[in-house]
């Protein structure tokens, strides 16, 4: 089992034996019939296939296993890179998450907010508009005006944790090997108090599922190579199916307390320099991302075809988590009635 890891450190055996039996659970799934039905609210469709699970969640089946959802206590997002859906749901290159997303929930008309990555990253924790990026363009390290005042769901009262993966040491602000500081937003906040503490290693993640010690809110951020930035997309999908199961396996996962999302920046390719208006923009493919759907309430092959985009995500966070809306996230439509949160 040489070279398998959960952030730096050695997997332990439930870890590992999670993770064995997550993919071979999915990958059989992944072949099973279901039977097919349309939901729709408002402007919000999806197309559910049902699969006959269990009825407590497990990593080896994470999705579908209550037909209500229950109260959402904790949400994590995680964040990979510069990559459009169709590169990624699909690909020979990224059989983990196509597996993931058919046993889970996919939306599959959700855009970035603009380019490149860190006008994405603010806008997303923040509800900024499109006028108020433009000091982050182009991405730049924290300070020197970039930076903002602005409220963030880091700073909304709940409990809140930055996970970074090769971070050198907490609430860094400098670029350093594979951490790339504009892929950590809670650092650009300059009114956020706690940083210091909340933006931490990616190790500590496991530890604080370990001690069931997970926050209301969790920012994941892989290194450079693992968010496919650098990286490739087997590379990404390979990082996240082996660390996606200890997330799965977790008691805060498994009782029903958690939701996650796990999306991109941004899609390759559109108008770095100037940015570029991408949220309702369903003709650039460099705007249209994949977004997976992760929870025990979320039926097994949902898919979504609602226009949703980080400004949903954000919205959708804050109503999980009974946080009032920043920004754009006020105006955006949510995610919870698609995807049964």
């Amino acid at each position: 089992m040489a070279g398998m890891r959960v952030g730096g450190g050695a997997r332990s055996v439930l870890e590992l034996l999670g993770a064995a039996l997550l993919g071979a659970a999915l990958l059989g799934a992944a072949g099973c019939s279901g039977h097919a039905a349309s939901a729709t609210a408002g402007n919000q469709s999806a197309t559910v296939t049902s699969v006959s699970f269990p009825t407590a969640s497990s990593a080896t089946h994470p999705c579908g296993t209550q037909a209500k959802a229950g109260t959402y206590r904790h949400v994590i997002w995680i964040w990979m890179e510069n990559h459009s859906s169709g590169t990624i749901i699909g690909s020979s290159q990224a059989p983990y998450l196509t597996t993931v997303s058919r046993e889970c929930g996919l939306a599959t008309n959700y855009h970035n907010i603009t380019h490149p990555s860190l006008p994405n990253y603010v806008a997303a924790t923040s509800g900024l508009s499109y006028s108020s990026l433009n000091g982050f363009l182009p991405d730049c390290n924290p300070g020197g005006g970039c930076d903002t005042s602005a409220r963030s769901i880091f700073g909304q009262g709940e409990s809140w944790k930055s996970y970074e993966e090769s971070i050198p040491s907490n609430c860094d602000y400098s670029n350093s090997g594979n951490y790339a500081v504009r892929h950590n937003p809670a650092v650009y906040y300059t009114t956020l108090h706690g940083c210091s503490g909340d933006d931490v290693p990616f190790s500590h993640l496991a530890t604080d599922l370990a001690h069931n010690q997970l926050p209301a809110f969790s920012f994941v951020t892989p290194n450079l190579i693992d968010d496919m930035h650098d990286g490739t997309v087997a590379d990404g999908d390979n990082w996240l199916s082996h660390n996606l199961p200890t997330i799965l396996s977790s008691a805060e996962y498994r009782n029903g307390s958690t939701a996650i999302f796990i999306t991109w920046d941004e899609g390759e390719g559109g108008h770095y320099a100037s940015g570029e208006h991408c949220a309702t923009n369903t003709s650039d493919v460099s705007c249209h991302i994949a977004t997976l759907v992760i929870s025990p309430s979320t039926k097994a092959g949902t898919r979504s075809g609602a226009l949703f985009s980080h400004y949903s995500l954000l919205a959708t966070a804050e109503q999980l988590l009974g946080l009032s809306t920043l920004g754009q996230a006020a105006t955006a439509a949510t995610m919870t009635r698609a995807f049964n949160l």
